[in-house]
């Protein structure tokens, strides 16, 4: 494996038109989350990519499983939660680096948000020659900082 990332993967809802989030009338569905973004564009280029996860066992999860995988990331070791939600957020269509700029996250409680190295495939997520994280895992829940720095702390050297 090329590439593994770690990370939560929402939901994205983009407005159909421009304008303030109470505004518009009507949404389109995408996926969101730099580690499954940046895994499904290098799948896209020809790289084997994982994405190790945690998502809700509920119809947006099923989304970003299908979504993620449709692009030829290996989505076998994401792990569906039947008592969490899967995350989704909501953005503006205007340019993103405005104040004017709005986005609604929906993360709190979420599948992603308990993940802790007890519930992943700790293999899986060491099984790449490299592994992509974000800070943003960090910050979701103390258990997530946790497997964080569970993933990130230095190894003994081998003999």
């Amino acid at each position: 494996m090329d590439v593994v990332a770690l990370g939560e993967s929402m939901v994205t809802f983009l407005p159909s038109r421009p304008g303030r989030l109470a505004d518009v009338p009507s949404f389109d569905r995408g996926i969101g989350g730099a580690e499954s973004n940046v895994v499904c564009v290098l799948a896209a280029a020809g790289h084997s990519t994982r994405w190790v996860s945690r998502v809700g066992a509920d119809a947006f999860g099923d989304h970003l499983v299908e979504t993620i995988g449709g692009y030829g990331v290996d989505v076998s070791s994401v792990r569906r939660d039947p008592d969490r939600p899967t995350g989704v957020y909501f953005r503006t269509a205007g340019d993103r680096a405005t104040d004017a700029h709005e986005v609604a996250y929906y993360r709190a409680g979420s599948a992603a948000s308990a993940m802790t190295a007890t519930n992943l495939d700790l293999e899986a997520v060491r099984g790449g020659r490299i592994l992509h994280l974000s800070g943003i895992t960090a910050a979701l829940s103390p258990d997530c900082l946790t497997l964080m720095r569970t993933l990130t702390a230095p190894t003994p050297a081998a003999p």
